[in-house]
C-alpha cells in the first residue's frame, strides 16, 4: 500500500483544495491529511474562518481523504512520516523546495496550484482583511 500525506489549513474549502486532495490520492492508496489546529495557526500568525473541528469534519467527508490528523507544530512532519509509514509527501508548488528535507524519509512531490482560486483570494473578495495569507 502506498501512503500519501499532505498538510494545510484548508479554510474556506474550495475547488483548489479538492483538486489537490484528488491528485494527492491518485499518487497512492491511502491519503492522510494533516490540518493545522487553531492554536498552531495562531503561532503562525494566521486565523482560519472555520474552526479546526469543522475543517476536520469537512475533510473527513471528502471521498479522497482516508484519515485526518492535527498539525500542532512546525517540527512534526518527520515524525508524522515515520509514524504513519508515509511513502509520498505532497504540497502545492507554492511551497516548492521548502520540504525537500523530507526526501530522506519519503518521496516529496509539489503539485501545481489551481489557477484563479485560493483562500486568500476568497477572503480578500469577501473583505476579510484581518485574515492573513494562506
Amino acid at each position: 500500500m502506498t501512503r500519501v500525506i499532505t498538510y494545510g489549513t484548508f479554510d474556506l474549502l474550495h475547488k483548489g483544495h479538492v483538486r489537490l486532495l484528488k491528485r494527492a490520492k491518485a499518487l497512492g492508496d491511502h491519503l492522510t491529511v494533516c490540518v493545522s489546529t487553531d492554536e498552531f495557526n495562531a503561532i503562525k500568525g494566521k486565523k482560519a474562518y472555520t474552526s479546526f473541528e469543522d475543517r476536520k469534519y469537512i475533510l473527513e467527508a471528502i471521498k479522497y481523504v482516508d484519515e485526518v490528523i492535527p498539525e500542532e507544530n512546525w517540527d512534526q512532519k518527520i515524525n508524522d512520516v515515520k509514524e504513519h509509514n508515509i511513502d509520498i509527501f505532497v504540497m502545492g508548488d507554492d511551497w516548492k523546495g521548502q520540504f525537500d528535507f523530507l526526501s530522506d524519509y519519503c518521496k516529496v512531490v509539489y503539485l501545481p496550484r489551481t489557477e484563479g482560486i485560493s483562500t486568500t483570494k476568497i477572503k480578500r473578495d469577501l473583505g476579510l482583511a484581518e485574515y492573513k495569507k494562506d
